[in-house]
């Protein structure tokens, strides 16, 4: 990273004292360990879910949630193409197929009008991310998705502590799906959870992540094609110490946030606020440069101490992984935006907020 910005992850005590309370134990596996249930009960109450399910990544987790709605082979999961691929792929490792829709420009996130548009009879979900910890439209994503018979995800991997018209984001839906991964806003290297609302769904889940067993079962005893997507207790223990600090750093990444938006020059375009956001998340600070090549205004701005990269370089369906799948697909706001937008990671969010006064005058340099 460029510069002397806060760096990521952070550690403080409670994360050694935590660690070493799972190491005392001798109860390390992700198996009914106590550090387990605890953040997993800790989640659901932070998320207002029912039921929070750990998992071994935020892939799993997507394909674990995709799994348990029954999703598979002949159905089609509509999902955003900007975005990472874990949303896609998760989809095509449920055996089922992506189907792409464009994204609202000011949000970023998945346009229901254009949802709509990509349903077809073999539709059977749609995936909502949160991009950036914004949240997307889930009020007309929920009655679209109610009036068609699908089942509604959130792919809340940027958006832990995000709310939506006051409510956390996490169970708005049929499930959500979590990353725990290093780079974000709550982290133990890596680990994903779901949430819900649905004791059906918990359950499968519960089962389908744990090699099949259920609850009562023998150990030796599967009655599902599951796998070992099981979080560790070490890995428990450093987010429970992490959520006891997330909501100060979210207050924190809000109000740096907004310097930024008020004082931003009108060079550039930061991502909008739609207004049911109460809280935005900011895995991301996003803003738009379209006066020239994205890359070397972002190479301007890191020469100038600041930590920017460029978003997404192509939507999804132009990766080599789908080559030849999508060749009629264009998305032209998704495509803008692979073309546009700039990122600032969370971390730099976390400086004083009077230090954004240094962003504001790299970007007012860079843009001259």
């Amino acid at each position: 990273m460029t510069g002397d910005w806060p760096t990521w992850p952070q550690w403080t005590d409670a994360d050694l004292t935590a660690v070493r309370e799972v190491i005392d134990s001798g109860r390390w596996n992700g198996v009914d360990a106590p550090a387990v249930t605890d953040f997993e009960q800790r989640w659901a109450a932070y998320t207002g879910a029912r039921h929070a399910i750990c998992a071994a990544n935020g892939t799993d987790s997507l394909l674990l949630g995709l799994r348990a709605l029954g999703v598979g082979p002949g159905d089609e999961v509509i999902v955003p193409a900007y975005t990472f691929l874990a949303t896609a792929s998760a989809v095509a490792l449920a055996g089922a197929t992506p189907v792409f829709a464009d994204i609202d420009p000011d949000s970023y996130c998945l346009d229901p009008a254009a949802v709509d548009a990509a349903v077809t009879p073999r539709t059977a979900a749609v995936i909502a991310v949160h991009l950036g910890g914004h949240p997307a439209d889930m009020d007309a994503l929920g009655a679209l998705c109610r009036r068609r018979g699908l089942a509604l995800v959130e792919d809340a991997a940027h958006a832990h502590g995000a709310r939506h018209r006051d409510r956390p984001v996490g169970a708005l839906a049929d499930l959500a799906s979590w990353s725990f991964q290093g780079s974000k806003n709550l982290t133990a290297g890596e680990g994903g959870a779901l949430t819900t609302n649905d004791d059906g769904i918990a359950e499968r889940m519960r089962s389908l992540r744990n090699q099949g067993r259920v609850a009562g079962g023998a150990w030796y005893e599967h009655h599902v094609l599951g796998w070992n997507s099981r979080l560790t207790a070490m890995q428990a223990a450093l987010l429970r110490a992490g959520l006891d600090r997330l909501t100060a750093q979210v207050a924190a990444r809000e109000a740096a946030a907004g310097y930024l938006d008020e004082h931003l020059p009108g060079t550039v375009t930061p991502q909008g606020r739609a207004p049911w956001v109460t809280v935005h998340a900011h895995h991301l600070y996003l803003f738009r440069y379209g006066r020239g090549p994205v890359g070397e205004f972002v190479e301007a701005l890191r020469a100038l101490d600041i930590p920017a990269v460029p978003g997404y370089p192509v939507p999804l369906y132009r990766q080599p992984l789908f080559a030849g799948r999508y060749d009629g697909v264009h998305l032209p706001e998704t495509e803008r935006a692979c073309r546009e937008t700039v990122w600032l990671p969370h971390e730099l969010l976390l400086a004083p907020v009077e230090r954004m006064a240094e962003v504001v005058a790299a970007v007012e340099k860079a843009t001259r």
